[in-house]
């Protein structure tokens, strides 16, 4: 079992950077595939981006050179860095650990961009 806890979220203007962290309760962090997930109202959830434990890392489409994942192992801590965000990059940022087809999931947390 691992329970995931993010922070980091809130109002921002176009343009603006956030960067969400994810703490980890777990002593096999470092077993576990770490992503960030987004939801917009209506809108299904959707990848922004995974960090696997073989180093490599896979980014959704739309935020590309924006977004940076990255992970502390000694901290137990995935963060996401958002540059350039734009207003429909609002929606609620889900943090994700999974091994195998075992996903765990925080509580998530908003991000809104706006002027």
């Amino acid at each position: 079992q691992v329970h995931l806890v993010e922070s980091g979220g809130g109002l921002v203007q176009p343009g603006g950077s956030l960067r969400l962290s994810c703490a980890a309760s777990t002593n096999f962090f470092r077993s576990y595939n770490l992503g960030w997930y987004r939801q917009a109202p209506e809108n299904a959830r959707e990848l922004v981006a995974e960090l696997r434990i073989d180093g490599s890392i896979n980014y959704g489409d739309p935020v590309k050179g924006r977004f940076t994942i990255s992970r502390d192992n000694a901290k137990k801590m995935v963060y996401l860095q958002m540059n350039n965000l734009k207003p429909e990059d609002t929606a609620v940022y889900y943090c994700n650990a999974r091994v195998a087809s075992t996903n765990y999931w925080g509580q998530g947390t908003q991000v809104t961009v706006s002027s």
